[in-house]
């Protein structure tokens, strides 16, 4: 099935939008459509085009390509999932690397649209698919609760470095002991938000505690896995892999090698969400013992140990213990049921 490559790269008030042209008998190439409103009136606009150039190319189907760009791709992007065209939001940093390796070095939002719509052409990246309601909204609910945490935290260190001062303004101290305050009342309203949602939908409550028994995971991470694993079963359609989710999340080996003679270490492609990956690194650090020198037995300690007794550097071990935890979260998911550590002993 023949399909119409168009690419559209997103700023807060336009969408600049391109296509590639497949030509059979000569050079195929991205032509640029024009620039639009990111609006209602805009998303009509470009879809009319769309369809139009879709018939006259011959195309049977519209695979649109988009940045993730804060938020602002996210209405043009159900716009185009719910008229039934394929969407795909590709990670920003495999597409400036794919275009990097094209040889393209001048950047304007025209030539991006351009290159998305090449890029799906050439990489036919996933499919995008939006998330079960309730996912999405604890989805944002955990988001925002991580930027109030992040502020408090941020507030308590002005706090304290205001200590330190001499001279000071006593507007600067009640000021900040209001903020804390308000931010302090907003985390908890959020968090007792968070556990009224999963009381109201029970298959979330029940998925949250089943990750919970996976060595590593506690309470925050939990949450934070509830979203990842529904996210990735999805885009997959159901029938994703280990490998897959650990390609997706960016935890999968990226070994370096020239030749017969260079080489570095090992490391992981980082592709996707780096809060995932820093959720899953702490929880491995917890779980190894790392964190609170506990030095009980699990599957996930004895994983990492051998990993270090057969000289492998802790850093390594730990992402590794990282992905172990990933593969474990998703294994439990798909499965329905609670970490079982009797199938982990001969795993390692």
């Amino acid at each position: 099935m023949q399909k119409l490559f168009v690419g559209i790269d997103v700023s807060k008030k336009n969408l600049d939008v391109a296509y590639w042209q497949q030509n059979e008998n000569k050079d195929s190439k991205a032509i640029f459509l024009g620039k639009f409103a990111n609006d209602a009136d805009g998303f009509q606009t470009i879809a009319q085009a769309v369809e139009k150039i879709k018939d006259i190319e011959g195309c049977e189907s519209i695979f649109l390509v988009m940045e993730p760009t804060g938020g602002y791709e996210q209405p043009m992007t159900y716009f185009a999932y719910n008229l039934g065209w394929q969407v795909s939001l590709p990670n920003p940093k495999q597409v400036k690397d794919w275009i990097r390796g094209t040889g393209t070095r001048a950047k304007t939002d025209k030539i991006d649209a351009l290159m998305l719509a090449k890029y799906g052409a050439v990489q036919n990246p996933l499919d995008w698919k939006p998330l079960p309601e309730e996912v999405a909204q604890l989805d944002s609910m955990l988001s925002r609760l991580q930027v109030l945490k992040d502020m408090l935290a941020s507030e308590k260190n002005q706090c304290e470095s205001l200590g330190y001062r001499v001279v000071n303004h006593p507007i600067v101290s009640q000021n900040l002991g209001e903020n804390m305050a308000s931010l302090e009342r907003q985390i908890k309203e959020l968090e007792k938000a968070v556990q009224e949602h999963y009381k109201k939908h029970q298959h979330l409550r029940e998925q949250r505690k089943r990750l919970k028994t996976v060595n590593g995971v506690g309470d925050r991470i939990a949450d934070v896995m509830v979203v990842a694993m529904n996210r990735f079963d999805s885009l997959t359609d159901s029938s994703g892999t280990s490998k897959g989710i650990t390609a997706y999340y960016g935890l999968d080996p990226k070994p370096y090698e020239s030749g017969s003679s260079v080489r570095k270490r090992p490391g992981i492609s980082r592709q996707g969400n780096t809060e995932i990956r820093h959720y899953l690194f702490m929880g491995a650090l917890g779980g190894v013992g790392g964190r609170s020198g506990r030095k009980v037995d699990t599957p996930l300690r004895s994983f990492y140990k051998s990993l270090v007794d057969r000289g492998k550097p802790k850093k390594v071990a730990l992402v590794a213990a990282a992905r172990k935890i990933l593969v474990w979260c998703w294994a439990v998911f798909r499965q329905g049921k609670p970490f079982d550590p009797t199938r982990c002993q001969h795993s390692h």
